[in-house]
């Protein structure tokens, strides 16, 4: 998917919360494949939080507490979902050089 010399931000960090990048020009190497599982894992996670927040908006009976956990895990699923958008926006950008200006 990258360009020789374009690096993919993984879906993952590194220490210290630090992006991670790939530099391959094989989709089918062993690390673009583990990085695309991953991106799947973190929007089915998302998806599956957002049904899950949904519920609790609708039920009276939703503490505090309850909310607050979902607010924490719905941020962290933010977080994954916002880096994957970045890194496929970039993957994108490269591919499609005419359409990123809009």
């Amino acid at each position: 998917m990258t360009t020789p010399n374009e690096l993919r931000l993984l879906p993952w960090s590194g220490p210290g919360d630090k992006p991670c990048y790939l530099s391959t020009d094989d989709p089918d190497g062993y690390m673009s494949r583990l990085a695309d599982d991953i991106e799947s894992a973190q929007l089915e996670t998302a998806s599956a939080l957002l049904e899950e927040a949904s519920e609790a908006l609708d039920n009276k009976d939703t503490s505090h507490d309850e909310m607050r956990c979902l607010i924490r895990e719905l941020t962290g699923a933010l977080r994954d979902i916002f880096r994957v958008a970045t890194s496929r926006g970039r993957l994108r950008a490269t591919s499609y050089p005419s359409e990123s200006a809009y």
